[in-house]
């Protein structure tokens, strides 16, 4: 969806990316830390097409956005991509629903499809009593949801978001971070967050960590293909079951401790998993840890 190729980026004689690479796939929650002055925010800013590199590529599925005039460049960033700031950027002259629908409007809706669209989604996030309320009126917690529903009012294909929980409490911090896997869960949106919020980074997707202006380290979250597998294992146990399989047995990979965490699952002495139905806890399956798959047998 979104490839970052060799990015540099200087400020004077300050070098502040040194040849970034970075793929970012639809659906994806991706984490980028890293201490301050790595260059997090200004690759944030570039992939988000707020600021150009000195050199590099950033392309939307396989389109150059920063060749494009700053016409088109400014009309693709309204129509495409969302942002989520730290203290939230409202403007504190307009109330939550004004401040939301903007966005839609610079795009050519409507007034009454930009603001139909902005209440639906204040809705959605909790917050219908306090459309009418202006920033001031607003706790941090409120602002910042606000903030998010502004970044997807025109339904963007990405949402990057700087620090985005940096100014809450641990109520509203966790609030907001499930916010987010929410939005992911029931309507696929992406996420590139910037953050020193470890809680965060660890349910990540993909952690980027960065220093000196490079990518030091990637990381895959195994928790995002634990629930994968975990859904695909609970079909597999739904469809045995109904066919009327007598305790099937897998052979797999290294899925043992994925299949830990299923639901009433449990390990038996010799490192087999077993997974329970939900309602009477018999057995409906036996997994055993090998090198692949091998088949299914009564």
């Amino acid at each position: 969806m979104i490839e970052i190729k060799d990015i540099h980026k200087s400020f004077g004689v300050l070098q502040v990316l040194r040849g970034i690479d970075v793929t970012i796939k639809a659906g994806e929650i991706v984490s980028i830390v890293g201490p301050s002055g790595a260059g997090k925010t200004t690759l944030l800013q570039i992939a988000g097409t707020l600021d150009k590199p000195d050199s590099g590529k950033v392309l939307y599925d396989g389109v150059d956005v920063l060749s494009l005039s700053e016409k088109k460049l400014s009309a693709f960033r309204n129509r495409n991509i969302g942002f989520v700031f730290q203290f939230h950027q409202l403007l504190p002259e307009f109330t939550a629903l004004e401040n939301v629908a903007i966005p839609a409007l610079i795009k050519g809706e409507s007034r009454q499809a930009a603001y139909r669209r902005a209440a639906d989604l204040l809705d959605y996030l909790g917050l219908s009593d306090r459309a009418g309320h202006k920033p001031s009126e607003l706790s941090g917690g409120e602002k910042q949801r606000v903030s998010v529903a502004r970044a997807l009012v025109n339904k963007p294909a990405v949402v990057f978001a700087d620090e985005p929980s940096g100014s809450l409490d641990t109520k509203n911090k966790q609030e907001l971070h499930n916010l987010f896997f929410n939005l992911r869960k029931e309507f696929g949106q992406t996420f590139v967050i910037v953050t020193h919020d470890e809680s965060l980074a660890a349910v990540s997707d993909r952690v980027l960590k960065m220093r000196d202006g490079i990518i030091e380290a990637e990381s895959r979250n195994d928790m995002f293909w634990n629930r994968m597998l975990k859904k695909i294992f609970g079909i597999l146990f739904v469809i045995l079951s109904m066919a009327g399989c007598d305790e099937p047995e897998y052979d797999y990979g290294d899925f043992l401790e994925v299949i830990a965490v299923y639901e009433g699952a449990g390990v038996d002495g010799s490192g087999s998993v077993l997974a329970y139905q939900a309602r009477n806890d018999s057995p409906v399956v036996t997994l055993h840890s090998s090198s692949m798959i091998s088949g299914v047998r009564k």
